[in-house]
């Protein structure tokens, strides 16, 4: 009996030393003030993700964090990713989070009005998509079909917001995901609505896009879409700036009167109608004034140079306005 409890006690006192080692190795580590963003790569091993964190110094020991991943399971279930770590963190919390993929995401606003380009560049610039593979991807007919969309590209279909992105995100997710908040901003009053003007969803965001980059004025885009919904009822060419720059293959920020005789379908100076698709992506307010115009009698507008423009319903006061807004500005500048 003698031995046999000496036997026992010296089992649990190992086992006592073996358990406060082990638990002691699964101690926090490193100073909480100091934070790293690590990124684990796809298909890596969960023994190369504990030597990357042993690595720097977020863990104590690799071994013990091996046994805690194999106790767990999570070690079949890592999430590859950029994660964010502090100093301090539990290897339990630091285990959780990459198994539960809490990857580190990047904010990126894209304004009202910005084109598939523009977004494009934006991206690129950010470090969360290729510049060329965006293009290629909103120009896809099997991606824009997967979207049941039949159209020739996903210009004014990306719809501006602010967005959280991780990297090495897909570019077709992405996408997806601002068609899909374009689809939540389209709500059944505005389809409703669309449907009693007799237009299309192409038609109200090629509307939408057109009114979003003539005015940076949220009062006026009330009344430049009256001004539209005029023109098109009256077939009269919209002759909206915007349209004829984007049909222009380069643009130095000087539109010219040779510009207006494009040969383009986005020419409204020589094309009846709308364009045959948006010339930007348009946010909600643009979408909202393409579908609620203000009743107006104005047939006209010209920049007065200062960001808003001066509406007039006669080609008599039109004129007159451009004489004063545009031709003395161009006066002075010569």
């Amino acid at each position: 009996m003698k031995k046999g409890l000496i036997i026992f006690i010296v089992c649990a006192v190992v086992g006592g030393v073996i358990g406060y080692t082990s638990l002691s190795l699964l101690e926090p580590t490193g100073n909480p003030q100091v934070r790293q963003i690590l990124d684990i790569p796809e298909g890596a091993s969960f023994s190369e993700v504990a030597q990357t964190l042993h690595e720097h110094h977020l863990i104590r020991s690799m071994e013990a964090f091996l046994w805690l991943g194999r106790l767990t399971g999570a070690e079949r279930k890592i999430i590859p990713g950029e994660y964010e770590f502090r100093g301090g963190m539990k290897p339990s919390d630091i285990l959780a989070k990459i198994v539960n993929g809490e990857v580190v995401q990047y904010v990126v606003m894209i304004p009202e009005g910005f084109s598939v380009v523009q977004i494009a560049d934006l991206l690129h610039h950010k470090g969360l998509a290729d510049r060329e593979e965006f293009l290629r991807v909103v120009q896809n007919p099997e991606v824009i079909r997967g979207f049941n969309l039949q159209v020739p590209h996903l210009e004014g279909y990306l719809f501006p917001d602010t967005y959280h992105f991780p990297r090495n995100l897909k570019t077709e997710t992405i996408v997806r995901t601002m068609v899909d908040r374009l689809r939540q901003a389209l709500t059944p009053r505005l389809l409703s609505r669309a449907a009693e003007l007799g237009l299309s969803v192409h038609e109200v965001l090629t509307l939408a896009s057109v009114v979003e980059k003539e005015t940076g004025q949220p009062e006026e885009r009330g009344l430049i879409s009256g001004v539209f919904h005029n023109r098109l009822k009256r077939k009269i060419p919209l002759q909206s700036d915007p349209t004829v720059i984007y049909a222009l293959k380069v643009f130095d920020g000087n539109l010219r009167k040779k510009d207006l005789g494009v040969d383009s379908p986005y020419n409204t100076y020589r094309v009846r109608g709308l364009p045959p698709g948006p010339i930007a992506n348009p946010g909600a307010e643009a979408i909202e004034a393409a579908l609620y115009p203000v009743h107006t009698h104005f047939l006209y507008f010209v920049a007065r140079n200062d960001g808003s423009h001066k509406f007039s319903a006669t080609l008599r006061e039109h004129n007159h306005a451009v004489r004063k807004y545009q031709l003395s500005r161009a006066r002075r500048s010569s």
